[in-house]
């Protein structure tokens, strides 16, 4: 059976500074570098989403695929969901290229052929190494999970394409996930929480982290990096800066270059966001005294 790791980083953490904001370094690793050209601001809704299948081969029986960024047919970065019915169940397979990923909606197993089902509820997180033999299984009734790459182009292969590629698997349990203050941010951070998830935050490197805000809450993200991808996991955002899009879990917002996000969120219970990004994030919150 997979070993279950909590994951969070505290020397990732020493990156993070505020003032009633957050602070996030992160750089490349295959995204290119800030520029000083005119940043560009996108939002996908989840209902805009375009669908095809994930695995073409298995017709009617693969999971669906919406691409957010990216190409996953093409070799740079990429992000998109996967939707898969209630009780699916891929049979034993590799991928060319690995993969993170991070449940939405539903629950999600994904491990050995031959582990007991472990089923990871919305908010949890996973990585699958490049040639390692894997199941995935899904139970709900809306299953859905952000994907996202490296490069691609993202491939399924049969089992007997096997290699090692020297990576480890992890799940993360939405419930093991360890969430803490941003350091150095007064009240306690307004009632922002950070998990760092993978990668590095020291400057050249990318990363990816969950950011938590508390109901009602109203805020800024100013994005320093050369790409920022971020996506809704749990909560109602609307992003003031585009129309006042409202975006429901699954939909994403971006950028290229330094840009600020006015975002704000409904309902009467917290949100989480996923943020990939090569550079430095600022997080405000706009309803504080």
């Amino acid at each position: 059976m997979r070993r279950f790791n909590i994951l969070i980083s505290m020397l990732a953490l020493a990156a993070f500074t505020a003032s009633g904001c957050a602070n996030a370094q992160a750089a490349s690793d295959g995204e290119v570098p800030a520029s000083n050209s005119a940043p560009a601001a996108e939002v996908v809704l989840v209902s805009d989403v375009s669908w095809e299948p994930l695995n073409p081969a298995r017709g009617d029986q693969s999971p669906q695929a919406g691409t957010l960024w990216g190409d996953r047919n093409g070799g740079v970065p990429t992000g998109f969901l996967a939707r898969f019915v209630d009780g699916f169940r891929s049979p034993p397979h590799i991928h060319n290229a690995t993969y993170r990923a991070v449940v939405i909606s539903g629950t999600i197993h994904n491990d050995d052929p031959d582990a007991a089902d472990m089923w990871m509820p919305a908010g949890s997180f996973w990585t699958q190494p490049q040639g390692e033999v894997h199941v995935t299984a899904a139970r709900g009734g809306n299953n859905l999970a952000l994907v996202e790459i490296d490069q691609g182009p993202y491939l399924v292969r049969p089992p007997e394409d096997a290699f090692d590629s020297g990576e480890r698997p992890i799940n993360v349990d939405a419930s093991n996930i360890v969430w803490v203050d941003p350091p150095g941010a007064s009240g306690g951070g307004h009632g922002l929480k950070l998990a760092y998830l993978w990668g590095s935050l020291q400057d050249g490197q990318s990363n990816g982290t969950f950011v938590k805000f508390p109901a009602g809450c109203t805020g800024t993200i100013h994005s320093h990096g050369a790409t920022f991808h971020a996506v809704v996991v749990k909560g109602v955002l609307k992003h003031r800066g585009t129309h006042g899009d409202t975006l429901a879990p699954g939909s994403y917002f971006g950028s290229t270059g330094q840009t600020e996000h006015e975002i704000s969120f409904e309902g009467a219970e917290e949100s989480v966001i996923y943020v990939r990004t090569n550079g430095r994030y600022e997080l405000r919150r706009d309803d504080t005294g």
